[in-house]
């Protein structure tokens, strides 16, 4: 049996540079995709008042602006880092050059020319061809790279609009929410729904994973969420008939945690179903913190999860904090997590505070907490007070 021949190292780098390479890409790479990324960044650049400059001066300061556009979309520092790579390469360009020699050309049958030329060591052709396609490969992924961070910039105001703004205040019950994205755009989100006949909903969930797939399942489930309690439903049949649409339309991989509880501002009554949650917590006008047992299966996991009411009171002056796992597993560059009894210690500092005001106290002493680290992952606070009796 003939021994197969094992492929050349120029075969293997071959192959694997090759591999899923088509003509079409290579041919867009240098049409549209360049046509493209040159357009993002000349967008700015005044095309009539480079047209009444005289043509050898035009092409220069056009290229100037054009790659004073590309450097500006770099943050300082990288800017530093490129200028130095590139003047890198134009020194060693100008080390290898060795002088002019005469070139001499045919001008007419009887006449020939002499013209002097530049002379460069072997390979500066390689060396200028490597820095000219290095550029144009910058310039091509810093377009796709801003592109795509100026719809995830639209994407982010667009959650941000779904959200609840502002405090919630009537009836006995002042409500607010917060949210920080560790990305740009999150997948935790909060909701306050007063209803007609005077009672409060409150909810606040956790999509598994964080970015873009996260915020487009957060959409999809905030709107069901809103349509399901338009249609009537409460509590456990709510959440679970949630759980069964949510099953039905996202991947299998995706679950949600969801905390959801509806408040009755006349006897303080607060009934709430928990997905897979992190209990809540009801800080008592007396000091005492109680925390919110109970709950089910989160949601997505089992079409057929059913789920279980419970039920507690608040009086007058007691507190309900819902919040995500993004503040108590907020680690500091030491590793330790906030925990629990991090945002305990800051609603017992401030506990008197508005409910705007403290839930920006807790995101505040994250932030201390962690310090320069990179969230981890998304922050959501919400707080419901119920201020007096109706």
């Amino acid at each position: 049996m003939a021994r197969r021949q094992r492929p050349s190292p120029i075969q293997r780098i071959l192959a694997f540079y090759g591999k899923d390479l088509k003509g079409e890409d290579i041919q867009r790479l240098f049409t549209r995709d360049t046509r493209d990324a040159y357009r993002f960044f000349a967008r700015d650049i005044d095309q009539d008042a480079l047209a009444r400059l005289p043509f050898p001066k035009r092409q220069w300061v056009h290229a100037s602006l054009f790659m004073r556009a590309v450097l500006l979309r770099l943050s300082p520092a990288r800017r530093v880092l490129y200028g130095v790579a590139l003047g890198c390469g134009l020194v060693g360009v100008i080390q290898l050059f060795n002088g002019f020699f005469m070139a001499r050309g045919q001008l007419f049958p009887t006449a020939q020319v002499s013209v002097p030329l530049p002379s460069f060591a072997p390979g500066t052709g390689f060396l200028l061809w490597s820095l000219l396609l290095t550029n144009l490969l910058l310039i091509l992924e810093l377009a796709d790279r801003l592109s795509l961070k100026n719809d995830l910039e639209i994407a982010r105001e667009i959650q941000r609009a779904m959200l609840p703004t502002g405090t919630y205040a009537a009836a006995g019950l002042e409500a607010y929410g917060l949210t920080r994205p560790a990305n740009t755009v999150g997948g935790d989100f909060y909701d306050i729904l007063p209803r007609p006949d005077g009672r409060l909903i409150v909810a606040l969930g956790d999509v598994a994973g964080k970015g873009s797939p996260a915020a487009l399942l957060m959409a999809l489930l905030l709107a069901m969420l809103r349509t399901l309690v338009d249609e009537g439903l409460e509590d456990a049949a709510l959440i679970a008939r949630l759980n069964a649409q949510i099953c039905r339309h996202s991947p299998p991989s995706r679950f949600i945690t969801l905390f959801f509880a509806i408040v009755e501002p006349a006897t303080g009554r607060l009934t709430y179903v928990n997905a897979g949650h992190l209990p809540g917590l009801v800080r008592r006008a007396s000091g005492e913190v109680e925390r919110l047992l109970g709950g089910g299966m989160a949601l997505g996991m089992f079409e057929s999860a059913t789920y279980a009411r419970f039920e507690t009171t608040l009086s007058p002056g007691d507190l309900l904090v819902l919040y995500s796992d993004g503040i108590t597993e907020a680690e500091s560059p030491a590793g330790q997590p906030f925990e629990e009894s991090g945002l305990q210690g800051v609603i017992d500092g401030a506990a008197s505070s508005e409910a705007a005001a403290l839930g920006g106290l807790v995101f505040k002493a994250v932030e201390r907490h962690v310090q320069d680290s990179k969230l981890a992952d998304d922050l959501t606070i919400l707080l419901l007070r119920r201020t007096a009796a109706v």
